[in-house]
């Protein structure tokens, strides 16, 4: 059987403050992107790759991963949705049809591993470990970090006054959750499809698959993040990326 990736590109990025979609920024030279295909292509247990490209990026981001070094898969690029839940929709329906989507058929495809560029620098180790961990029966996989800072509930304050705790979140059982997110073929598409009406408006989408399975009542667990992993939303998130590829080259 074989795994597809789906990788999520088509991100405004605003808060990056670039004049480009956030997955074409580039990181020491190479788009963020890129980055992220050669790593899940790295890894050794995808098999075919869809990426969802910016609307209006379709072509330019197809040439992209063609040229990249180390992009060795079948990958095909389509036009990403309004919201991050309607884009991974689009990269299944791409992925899963075959009519769309050069070899494994996809009817041979068990494992949907799905990634966000914005997390361009996820090891090799962490997609094995998520999509290792779906082969081992557990049907929806996330990674996550501990988290080690203070964690307080607080109470909105009306009229932009100044908010108020509530209580100090026990951290011990909490995690900072990541991507790739690894599922069961079949419980993704199931969750897809019971979610798709609000797929579509931010205000109601789902921030990730995981959240998609929680809701028809499934079980999802949690291997060991990374903190290479980190997700890049701001400039200086950016930066500290730059860091992080500098130490790991």
């Amino acid at each position: 059987m074989s795994t597809l990736a789906v990788l999520t590109a088509a991100g405004s990025g605003a808060r990056l403050g670039h004049a480009v979609p956030k997955a074409l920024v580039e990181l020491g030279g190479v788009p963020l992107l890129v980055h992220a295909a050669q790593r899940l292509c790295a890894s050794g247990v995808v098999d075919a790759l869809v990426v969802t490209a910016p609307p209006g990026h379709v072509d330019e981001v197809a040439r992209l991963v063609r040229a990249a070094p180390g992009i060795d898969l079948p990958v095909h690029v389509v036009d990403g949705g309004p919201t991050r839940q309607a884009s991974v929709a689009a990269g299944l329906r791409a992925g899963l049809d075959d009519r769309g989507l050069v070899p494994p058929a996809a009817g041979e495809i068990d494992v949907v591993l799905v990634h966000d560029a914005a997390r361009p620098l996820a090891p090799t180790d962490l997609v094995r470990r998520v999509e290792q961990a779906v082969r081992a029966g557990y049907r929806a996989v996330v990674p996550g970090l501990v988290v080690t800072d203070t964690v307080k509930r607080v109470v909105p304050a009306p009229g932009g006054g100044i908010d108020e705790v509530a209580e100090t979140v026990d951290r011990a059982s909490l995690r900072a959750v990541q991507t790739p997110q690894g599922f069961d073929r079949d419980l993704l598409e199931r969750a897809h499809a019971a979610a798709a009406a609000g797929g579509a408006d931010e205000s109601s989408a789902a921030t990730d698959d995981a959240g998609l399975v929680e809701a028809l009542g499934e079980t999802v667990h949690v291997v060991a993040g990374s903190s290479a992993a980190a997700k890049i939303t701001t400039g200086h998130d950016l930066r500290v990326a730059a860091l992080t590829l500098e130490e790991t080259a």
